[in-house]
């Protein structure tokens, strides 16, 4: 006897008069948004700007969705281009379908060009934005939710989702809900990431590259447990593969950039540095003239204390 589950919504998409509301894109949207405000935050304790983030993830943002989106229609072409298929559904993105090894990869490319055109040294603004990447991953996997799709094995634990839908080969039943395990999963990643950052003062890159290694270790057991189809190598499915050799990188970058570049960056942002040297400067001129001010009205004119000092004698 089931005693709790874990509902489906019945619907993914709300109207807000003729303007749909689709659940899955929502959470995108919000990921995002919480991973600039986070990443803006980290950037400025650095030493950068703030505003810095947000001008390079107008870059990275959609470079990642257009990666995201490739990796999922390429690991997953028959579902758009085999028979009986249309391969305009390629391009409806809010109907689920975003690969994170692609929109990775290619926000990757997309804030490295954000960072060129700024002067900002690219593994700096990794390191500031990956525990914002890992709570905007948390988020967004409840669009899965939304969507009723990339669910685990079968299971009466209390805490199994319920699938209602029938559409695409589901089979109504309760499953393990992967895309919460993901969710949490990547939310203590984020915390992780941002203890060792403050720990061991992780610079160079090291913080993104701790992400990686982090989120990959959780997301091959999640997704040995999917039970959609995907293409199998050796008995697993390519999205483990993947994991796993994206984790053995990450830790490889780790090692060796620890060796070769010790520390943390003394400066991320050098216009910034600039700034902060002009305002100093600045401030302290005023302090001199408030001095000078207080001296005047004083009355504490040299000659004037030695001839005082005369009179006295």
């Amino acid at each position: 006897m089931e005693l709790a589950f874990i509902p489906s919504p019945s619907r993914g998409v709300l109207y807000l008069g003729p303007i749909p509301l689709r659940g899955y894109a929502f959470c995108i949207i919000i990921g995002v948004f919480v991973a600039v405000w986070l990443g803006n935050k980290r950037w400025i304790a650095r030493g950068g700007r703030a505003g810095t983030v947000a001008d390079i993830a107008v870059w990275a943002v959609p470079f990642g969705l257009v990666g995201g989106r490739l990796y999922h229609v390429i690991t997953d072409y028959e579902l758009y281009f085999s028979e009986g298929r249309d391969w305009v559904d390629a391009f409806k993105i809010w109907e689920g379908g975003l690969g994170i090894w692609g929109a990775i990869a290619l926000g990757a490319l997309g804030a490295w060009i954000g960072c060129r055109r700024r002067g900002i040294p690219m593994p700096a603004y990794a390191d500031a934005v990956a525990p914002g990447i890992a709570f905007a991953q948390a988020i967004g996997r409840w669009g899965n939710w939304f969507n009723q799709e990339l669910y685990g094995k079968p299971t009466d634990l209390p805490w199994a989702l319920e699938i209602t839908s029938s559409a695409d080969g589901r089979v109504p039943g309760t499953y393990h809900p992967t895309f919460l395990y993901e969710s949490l999963w990547c939310i203590g990643v984020a915390f992780l990431v941002i203890w060792a950052d403050r720990r061991f003062r992780l610079g160079h890159g090291r913080a993104f590259a701790l992400y990686v290694a982090a989120y990959c270790s959780g997301r091959a057991w999640i997704e040995y447990m999917r039970v959609d189809d995907a293409h199998h190598i050796l008995g697993l499915r390519l999205n483990v593969w993947t994991a796993i050799l994206v984790f053995l990188l990450a830790v490889t970058y780790l090692v060796v950039s620890s060796k070769k570049r010790p520390g943390r960056e003394d400066v991320v942002e050098p216009g910034a540095a600039v700034s902060a040297e002009d305002a100093d400067g600045d401030e302290k001129s005023g302090d001199t003239g408030k001095d000078d001010e207080v001296a005047d009205e004083s009355g504490t004119d040299p000659a004037k204390n030695e001839a005082g000092s005369g009179k006295k004698t």
